[in-house]
């Protein structure tokens, strides 16, 4: 028999290796006889320099190269008891390395995506590898695959995102009534709070002129409001991070300074409050301001829904591409409008509306101490403005963590964002403090301890919840999260089955609601309105935790109905 050429006798053994399952191979050499290589290839050793050849992964039965000759011994290295393959198609569960005990990997979808994702080029290049052709041939053959193989890969990932068939909040005739009574809701609260007796025996309350309901400076005070806000958005101060992969494979970038921008708050605050400007203006002129948000938010409203009609299929958002004009304006028809590199539906999350909220209790307490002539606030209004002062301090210091909600990863910038992040929570969420001024509720010192003990539960839950979600999230391999057990998801991520996240499904919601009611409480039982925020409050964690099961039942399918099994509890532990 002819000699082989010594840099084909790796790829010959491969190719026995590989082929030995079907029975003994017959090899034919022009100018000799035949030999048979049966079962001996299976434990061939082979000494010798360079050739072409892969390694075998034996738990997941892949075969790895690196480049043109592989992942083989170097020179004068020695390949020994060389086992045969496993068939790609097995779905080998048996040896995953890490997984708790109590979790189960399922492989199958994984091969199934990476053999839909290999181009026919793959057969044909195992085939010409071990062929007799001069290595030059081979060598272009090799940058045609790759940069086919490169083509294919970002054709694979790219995704056009579909229209939005599952409308929420009622569809078309939801929304379109949503935009008329989240606006009315907001200015009939206010109105109440104005009146002595705030009861809803007493609707409606008397309505003023319209013409009383806009001042022009008010306006001009609040568009100053939102612009010093954007300055401090754009200073270059603070990480910047990359948001979560868009869905044709971007990464956004991120500023993360939102608690510097409130201690430039604070301290532009504390600037006026020297020089004796009176804050209770904003007190005085309560209403005005709502309505200023309000009109202004409709205008943003209208030109982030025109820009939007001209935005690439691949920014719009998921959940307001529906083809209709009133459900996508209401909803966000893009998903992160930007102008240049200021995200407008990042800012408007945390910064005016947010930061303004914290501005507006301050002004409700100073407004109490002139209106009652008192030297020191009471001890209600001290417990609402603390409480509220930690959510939003908390809020702007773990300002990353926004990036992962809903907010940003689903829903576009619409009407319905900007009317909540500019009117909704600056005006409906400092409801408590703005009913303290005109209704005063003396409590005692226990009163007030046991419902500070109340607000530390509420946000103990909340704060290690997000934090063990967030911090497993960023990096499952930490020693400190080894305690935590997950279920595997074909996306790659686990679901936490153990810790807050085992006790119910959204342990942070509990414990949301439990700080609303202790915002609450300092106003007494005299009137419901008060309550009025943790009433709305349950209802909107509700209907925001039936939009959640609704998306990661879609994208986790088995692995989630397996979690809703092992964590049968959506907020309330044994009631819901």
């Amino acid at each position: 028999m002819a000699l082989i050429p010594r840099p084909r006798l790796c790829g010959l053994i491969y190719v026995c290796i590989s082929l030995s399952e079907l029975g003994p191979l017959t090899v034919v050499d022009p100018g000799s006889s035949t030999q048979e290589f049966g079962e001996e290839c299976r434990l061939a050793t082979v000494e010798g320099g360079e050739g072409d050849g892969g390694v075998v992964d034996g738990d997941a039965g892949v075969v790895d190269r690196d480049g043109d000759a592989g992942m083989v011994a170097a020179a004068g290295a020695r390949v020994t008891n060389l086992l045969p393959l496993r068939k790609p198609s097995e779905n080998n569960t048996s040896t995953y390395n890490g997984e708790p005990d109590s979790t189960e990997r399922n492989d199958t979808s994984h091969i199934i995506s990476e053999q839909k994702l290999k181009p026919d080029l793959e057969t044909e290049r195992v085939l010409e590898q071990y062929s007799l052709r001069p290595r030059k041939e081979e060598k272009k053959k090799e940058e045609i695959y790759s940069e086919k193989k490169i083509f294919e890969t970002i054709k694979a990932v790219e995704k056009v995102p579909s229209k939005t068939k599952d409308l929420e909040f009622g569809g078309r005739i939801g929304t379109f009534m949503l935009i008329f009574f989240l606006p009315a809701t907001v200015f009939y609260l206010l109105l109440m709070c104005k009146q002595d007796d705030p009861s809803f025996m007493n609707f409606p309350p008397p309505l003023p002129a319209l013409e009383s309901l806009w001042e022009t400076r008010v306006f001009g005070v609040f568009l100053l409001w939102f612009f010093l806000q954007a300055l401090f958005y754009l200073l270059p101060v603070g990480k910047v991070v990359e948001g979560l992969p868009l869905p044709d494979g971007r990464k956004l970038q991120y500023r993360i300074n939102g608690f510097y921008a409130f201690l430039l708050t604070a301290a532009a605050i504390g600037t006026l409050l020297f020089f004796q400007c009176e804050l209770h203006y904003v007190y005085d002129h309560f209403m005005h301001f709502a309505v200023s948000a309000a009109a202004f938010s409709m205008v943003l409203s209208i030109y982030l829904y025109i820009r939007s009609l001209k935005a690439p299929e691949e920014d719009l958002a998921p959940g307001g591409n529906s083809g209709y004009l009133v459900y996508d304006f209401f909803t966000g028809h893009e998903l992160n409008p930007r102008i240049g590199s200021f995200d407008l539906k990042y800012f408007c999350e945390l910064r005016p509306g947010l930061i303004g909220w914290v501005v507006i209790n301050l002004a409700m307490l100073l407004a109490e101490m002139k209106i009652n002539n008192q030297s020191t606030p009471s001890l209600s209004m001290v417990l609402v403005n603390s409480f509220q002062l930690l959510y939003v301090v908390d809020a702007l210091w773990n300002e990353e963590a926004i990036l992962t909600t809903m907010d940003i990863t689903h829903d576009g910038f619409g009407f319905m964002l900007a009317f909540g992040d500019l009117v909704w929570v600056p005006f409906v969420y400092s409801l408590q403090a703005y009913y303290l001024v005109g209704h005063p509720t003396p409590i005692s010192w226990p009163v007030a301890a046991a419902i500070t003990i109340l607000n530390c539960v509420g946000y103990y839950i909340f704060r290690s919840a997000n934090s063990q979600k967030n911090n497993f999230r960023r990096n499952p391999a930490d020693p400190k999260l080894a305690f935590l057990k997950f279920i595997p998801t074909a996306t790659g991520k686990g679901l936490l089955v153990t810790g807050w996240w085992g006790f119910v499904r959204h342990p942070n919601y509990l414990g949301d609601i439990i700080m609303a009611l202790a915002w609450s409480l300092p106003c007494g039982f005299t009137h419901i309105l008060p309550y009025f925020y943790v009433i709305y409050f349950i209802c909107l964690l509700v209907h925001r935790e039936a939009r959640d099961e609704h998306h990661c039942k879609q994208k986790y399918g088995l692995a989630w109905e397996r979690y809703c099994q092992r964590v049968p509890y959506r907020i309330f532990p044994y009631i819901y």
